[in-house]
């Protein structure tokens, strides 16, 4: 019997040695003074016990529309070099395939990140309506000064999507353009 005792002991010597070992760590968490959370791995975070998750939600939507690739700060020529046949003076059209990606915490009541209705509303709004079945080049205010790549459409349809969804919450915009040639934009 004695001897269970003392086996007893040991383990919790050993839990306690353990424990003691960790202090240092578990002091460098120190929680975030406006939240109270304490930062864990993989990107959650800890509030009374609670796990918070982070998850993406990804809306695709299609659109077509017809562009030339002209710069105004380039001669004929060079605009004829740099871009090809995709400087055709009639232009070239495209349908193109948009993902747009939404990252947030998963919120305990609602279960979402975000309403895909809001966010299938908010993408109507900023492709939809002003790019589909459009000359973006002689539609679209913007690109009258912007050669309409598909690096500028995605920093288009970032700034103007941006402004209508909640702070930090836009992840990432992907264009498919064809199915070879895709271009990814994260506001950077």
């Amino acid at each position: 019997m004695a001897g269970q005792f003392e086996s007893r002991g040991r383990g919790l010597r050993a839990a306690a040695d353990l424990f003691i070992l960790l202090i240092p760590a578990l002091r460098k968490q120190s929680p975030d003074p406006l939240s109270g959370r304490i930062s864990t791995m993989a990107g959650s975070s800890v509030t009374d016990g609670a796990a918070e998750r982070l998850g993406f939600i990804t809306r695709v939507q299609s659109f077509s529309a017809c562009h030339r690739l002209h710069s105004i700060h380039l001669s004929d020529e060079e605009n004829k070099r740099v871009y090809g046949k995709c400087n055709n003076p009639n232009g070239h059209g495209h349908n193109y395939k948009v993902e747009v990606t939404v990252r947030g915490k998963i919120d305990a009541h609602t279960g979402m990140v975000m309403n895909l209705t809001d966010l299938k509303a908010r993408i109507e709004e900023v492709i939809m309506i002003p790019l589909d079945h459009k000359n973006l080049d002689k539609d679209v205010p913007y690109f009258a000064k912007v050669v309409s790549t598909t690096e500028n459409v995605a920093v288009y349809i970032w700034d103007h999507m941006v402004k209508l969804l909640p702070p930090s919450l836009l992840y990432e915009i992907k264009i498919h353009e064809t199915d070879k040639n895709i271009v990814i934009y994260r506001g950077e």
